[in-house]
């Protein structure tokens, strides 16, 4: 890749739900607010849930609010590769905004080194109008078997010459053995890359955790960049999956309240149509899980589907269709 004038800095994770989105758009509008332009950029994103350019193109959802944060207009240049699942094993691939067309994990594995150049295209582009790129991973590096084909994770890093920084989610548990973990499945020289560890979505008293993290810091050779706190009800929208808290309750019985039931189809797409339903006054929403009753419902919302005969078949399991 050519010297571009945009510094770029990525953020990985050591893992997918660590916070990496909401890391890169904070990053994104700290350097805004220190008057840079800045640009996020994934090269591939997998979500159910995506956007539409102005020109029409199609786009993971995250780095629109990542753009947002930035004060830029969104661009399929930010994220050229989105996945979208039609099932287990397969996804629709949209390339540069367009769909291209279906395939299944294998077949994808081996279409991926054809998309390296179109990455660094939209990379350079990108790099070539902003001061400062900032970048996100997507799962974990340390996905063994994955590296070969990696397109998104040290492989950018490498080809934008990007510092990387590392964080781990502690709200789930583990994030020591993670964080020490995933630097440990690197090679040397994705490493090297790591400049710095970051430890997301902390509850509690900063000065119970702090034996942890020097003994993080002289196990790793790292230096930690900080302890960001978890923060709840942030009102983002959710990428490829509903997450398990949404919508779980039952009806709470109520005259004046409107109660819609969505049935959260395995195949479900765009359920952040729901979002507005969800906080307008006078209506309950509960997404209705699998062999859930729709019992009290006034109204009952069939979602859209990327996969829909499958899930046709779901709902006359279930006995939905009666």
């Amino acid at each position: 890749m050519p010297q571009l004038s945009a510094k770029p800095i990525m953020v990985q994770g050591t893992g997918s739900g660590v916070g990496k989105s909401v890391l890169v758009a904070a990053l994104c509008r700290i350097l805004k607010q220190d008057g840079y332009t800045v640009a996020p950029f994934k090269s591939q994103n997998m979500a159910l849930n995506s956007f539409v350019t102005r020109s029409g193109g199609e786009m993971g959802r995250a780095q629109v609010m990542q753009a947002q944060a930035a004060g830029v207009e969104p661009s399929v240049d930010m994220n050229p590769i989105l996945l979208k699942p039609v099932s287990h094993i397969g996804a629709q691939v949209i390339i540069e905004g367009r769909p291209l067309g279906n395939m299944d994990a294998m077949e994808y594995q081996h279409f991926k080194r054809r998309l390296k150049g179109i990455i660094r295209r939209s990379y350079e582009r990108l790099a070539a109008n902003y001061d400062v790129i900032v970048i996100e991973g997507a799962g974990s590096p340390a996905e063994i078997n994955l590296r070969a084909q990696d397109i998104v994770n040290m492989w950018v890093a490498k080809h934008c010459s990007a510092p990387v920084i590392l964080t781990g989610d502690i709200d789930k548990g583990g994030v020591f053995a993670s964080l020490i973990g995933t630097l440990q499945l690197l090679t040397p020289t994705e490493r090297r890359l790591v400049k710095a560890l970051h430890i997301n979505k902390f509850r509690g008293d900063i000065e119970i955790l702090k034996p942890g993290l020097e003994f993080l810091q002289k196990k790793s050779k790292k230096p930690l960049l900080g302890v960001t706190p978890y923060i709840a009800d942030l009102g983002l929208a959710e990428e490829d999956h509903l997450p398990s808290e949404r919508g779980n309750l039952e009806f709470v019985k109520s005259a004046n309240m409107i109660k819609i039931g969505v049935l959260a189809l395995p195949h479900m797409s765009n359920f952040t149509d729901f979002d507005v339903l969800e906080q307008a006054s006078g209506v309950q929403l509960k997404y209705v899980r699998r062999g859930q009753k729709l019992n009290g419902a006034d109204v009952v919302i069939i979602p859209g589907a990327k996969n829909t005969l499958a899930d046709l078949e779901y709902l006359k399991q279930y006995g939905y269709d009666q």
